[in-house]
């Protein structure tokens, strides 16, 4: 039940102006709900879900993004109870509860009955970020993926999705959404590789961008090819060209027991900012 003095309603285009200024509180972090909030204005038709604000005395402290993922951003335990009511009473339409790891598993906890089992719960997943050159060369062989090139890229994408997810890309509609979205990507100069005989080695994209940062997501070493320090190089190689064309802070997340990626983060300069849990479905 909410305190007398707290509010929670969904957000629209006329509450642009308070959403930006909590989302720019930790640009690096809170990129993905800023990218949609960035690209949508909050138009209902655009944003791909709601966005709920969580107000006290007046003052927009939290909001959460409800898609086909569930993104607290800034939750305090009040308003990630709240968001989890909501979520609750609305009833599981996403694949993915993705955020903050105390807001996450604070919903989590509340929503288990409601939606659980979950399919797995990742509860410690470091973000890093960085705005600065990189301190290893960049691999010069990593470019952007042309479009007609998207044929090559696909196998690779589809290989690191199954991977990390564990389940493939390619459900009840044969994979057509996820292919677009690589497209989509591609096309928009977002998909970095290393092709070698026709075939990619390694691979990356940037899967969200604000004015402010932008995230990599889906970092793939061919595995035969791995142990080659191929994914330094690489990316190295996309975090030079983000920064220079895309944002002025890179962002990525990672599972902590990862070692090797953690390790490979690191080295290219990329420092923890924040802790992330998933809960997969």
């Amino acid at each position: 039940m909410l305190d007398s003095m707290a509010a929670v309603r969904v957000l629209g285009p006329q509450d642009l102006r308070a959403v930006n200024r909590l989302i720019d509180r930790d640009p690096a972090v809170d990129v993905f709900v800023g990218a949609r909030v960035h690209a949508s204005k909050l138009a209902p038709a655009r944003l791909g879900g709601e966005l709920w604000g969580y107000y006290e005395s007046g003052e927009l402290l939290s909001c959460c993004y409800a898609g086909a993922n569930v993104i607290p951003v800034h939750a305090t335990v009040s308003a990630a109870r709240t968001f989890a009511d909501m979520a609750a009473r609305r009833g599981r339409r996403c694949s993915s509860l993705v955020g903050p790891a105390d807001a996450v598993l604070t919903m989590w906890d509340l929503l288990r009955p409601e939606w659980g089992p979950a399919r797995e719960v990742r509860a410690s997943q470091p973000v890093m970020a960085m705005s600065y050159p990189p301190t290893v060369p960049a691999d010069p062989l990593v470019r952007r993926v042309r479009p007609e090139e998207i044929d090559i890229l696909h196998p690779a994408a589809v290989a690191m999705f199954t991977e990390e997810v564990g389940i493939s890309p390619n459900g009840s509609d044969g994979g057509a959404y996820y292919r677009a979205r690589l497209t989509e990507l591609v096309r928009a100069g977002r998909a970095f590789a290393r092709i070698e005989n026709g075939e990619v080695v390694f691979k990356a994209e940037i899967g969200a961008v604000t004015p402010k940062a932008c995230q990599i997501q889906g970092v793939w070493v061919r595995p035969d090819r791995r142990g080659e320090r191929l994914a330094v190089g690489g990316v190295a190689a996309v975090v030079v060209q983000a920064l220079r064309d895309i944002a002025p802070s890179v962002s990525l997340y990672v599972n902590d027991y990862n070692h090797a990626a953690v390790g490979t983060y690191q080295r290219v300069g990329f420092r923890e900012v924040g802790c992330f849990a998933t809960v997969m479905f």
